[in-house]
C-alpha cells in the first residue's frame, strides 16, 4: 500500500540523486530503502525508477508519484507541526465570554498583547451581558469567563485578575461629592444610571440599596459607560463604576467618586476557566498575562 514513507523516499532520492544518498539522509539502509520501493513496484506492477549510468532516471510512474510527493508531503509536515503546536498548547481556539461592561474595556487592555504573543491561536470574544456565563463556560460555548461574580462550582476554576471599588460617580458639584461616602439614602431622590441588567444583577442594589431598604427616585440605563459618564457630567443622575475605569475615563469630566458606604463595595474581575484547561499553553498564556498587566 503505497503511504507518506514511499512518497518521501521519492522525494529525498530526487533531491540526493542516488539511492545510497537518500538511504543516510533517512537513516535507513540502502537495502531497505530499496526493498520498500520494490514492494511498491510489485504490487502495482509498474517500475518507479531505473539505472542510467551511476545515477537514477525515475519512469513516467516514478515522475508522477515524484510529482505527488512533492505536493503533498509539505502539506503533510505542516499539519503535523499544527498538530504539535495544538499538543503543546501553542495553537487553538479561545472564546471569551463576559458578564459585565466594564469587563469588556478591561479586557481591551490584553487583547492586542495577547494577540501579538499567541499569533497562532484563535481569539473570539462573545459581548452578551445577559447571558449566563457558567453555563456556557460548562457548555463549551466559550473557554474563558470574564466575570466579577465568581461562584464555587468544582468544574471551574476562577482566578482573581484585579481588585476594584465599585464607587458612586457623581457631578462635581453635587452635594454628595463633597462626602466621604454615601448612604443608601442619599440615593432617594437620585436618578440612578446603570449599566442595563436587572437589578438583581447589580451590586449596588444587592449589596447596597436593598440592604438599606432604599430605592433611587428613577433608574434608567445607558448602554455604553462613555454615556453614562456623560449623562452624568451633564447633572442628569449619578452612575456606579468601577473605580479604575472612572480614573480612566472620567479624568477629563467634572465628575467625583464617592463611596458607597463607609466600608465601600470592593470587588474584583475573575477569569474563569474548565478546572483542568488552565495548563493548556495558550489558556496559561492568557491567564499569566492578565495578571501580569491588570489595570
Amino acid at each position: 500500500m503505497l503511504d507518506c514513507q514511499h512518497l518521501a523516499i521519492l522525494r529525498e532520492v530526487h533531491r540526493a540523486g542516488s539511492v545510497t544518498a537518500a538511504a543516510e539522509r533517512l537513516n535507513v539502509t540502502q537495502s531497505a530503502l530499496s526493498h520498500m520501493i520494490r514492494k511498491v513496484e510489485e504490487r502495482y506492477g509498474v517500475k518507479i525508477w531505473m539505472k542510467q549510468g551511476r545515477g537514477l532516471r525515475f519512469t513516467q510512474a516514478g515522475e508522477y508519484l515524484l510529482a505527488l510527493a512533492q505536493r503533498i508531503l509539505p502539506q503533510v509536515e505542516h499539519a503535523e507541526r499544527i498538530l504539535g503546536d495544538f499538543a503543546r498548547g501553542r495553537r487553538g481556539s479561545l472564546r471569551a465570554g463576559m458578564e459585565c461592561h466594564p469587563c469588556q474595556r478591561w479586557l481591551m487592555r490584553i487583547t492586542p498583547h495577547y494577540l501579538a504573543a499567541w499569533p497562532d491561536v484563535d481569539f473570539d470574544i462573545r459581548t452578551d451581558f445577559r447571558f449566563d456565563g457558567v453555563a456556557a463556560l460548562l457548555g463549551h460555548e466559550i473557554d474563558l469567563l470574564i466575570t466579577p461574580d465568581p461562584v464555587d462550582l468544582p468544574e471551574v476554576l476562577f482566578k482573581p485578575v484585579i481588585d476594584y471599588e465599585l464607587v458612586l460617580v457623581a457631578h462635581e458639584e453635587h452635594a454628595l461629592a463633597r462626602r466621604g461616602f454615601a448612604k443608601p439614602q442619599d440615593l432617594l431622590d437620585e436618578v440612578l444610571i446603570t449599566v442595563p441588567v436587572g437589578a438583581e444583577r447589580l451590586d449596588v442594589y444587592t449589596r447596597f440599596l436593598v440592604p438599606g431598604q432604599c430605592r433611587p427616585r428613577e433608574h434608567r440605563t445607558a448602554e455604553t459607560i462613555d454615556l453614562m459618564l456623560q449623562l452624568v457630567a451633564a447633572r442628569r443622575g449619578v452612575a456606579v463604576l468601577p473605580d479604575w475605569l472612572l480614573r480612566e475615563e472620567g479624568a477629563h469630566l467634572p465628575v467625583r467618586a464617592v463611596r458607597l458606604g463607609e466600608q465601600g463595595i470592593q470587588k474584583s474581575i475573575n477569569l474563569g476557566v474548565r478546572r483542568g484547561e488552565e495548563s493548556v499553553g495558550y489558556v496559561a498564556g492568557f491567564l499569566a498575562l492578565a495578571q501580569e498587566i491588570g489595570v
